[in-house]
């Protein structure tokens, strides 16, 4: 997928996985990386500036299989983030597609 596509849509996949429950980085680059090519570098900077933006919370849970883990929880302003975000996308592929099929 090109590189310019896949940045601008990497927001809106991370806010709609932790919508749906929360999750740890490295669960969440697992999950995206089953549809978009991604790697940890890409993912982490997206997690930790949308935690400074209030999109999300954080805490720390023990494991069983090594260290502790950040989880990231959606928060009530990420939701209204991700509902705006989901109404530009789908403005906007509905206008690409009007170029691409005339």
């Amino acid at each position: 997928m090109n590189t310019q596509f896949r940045k601008g849509v990497l927001e809106i996949c991370v806010l709609t996985l932790i919508s749906k429950k929360d999750m740890y980085g490295y669960e969440i680059v697992q999950n995206i990386s089953k549809i978009i090519e991604v790697n940890e570098g890409t993912i982490y900077p997206i997690l930790r500036r949308l935690t400074k933006e209030g999109y999300f919370e954080t805490y720390i849970l023990e494991s069983n299989e090594g260290p502790a883990r950040k989880y990231y929880k959606i928060t009530a302003e990420g939701i209204e983030n991700l509902n705006r975000l989901k109404s530009e996308w789908n403005e906007f592929v509905h206008a690409v597609n009007k170029f691409l099929n005339d």
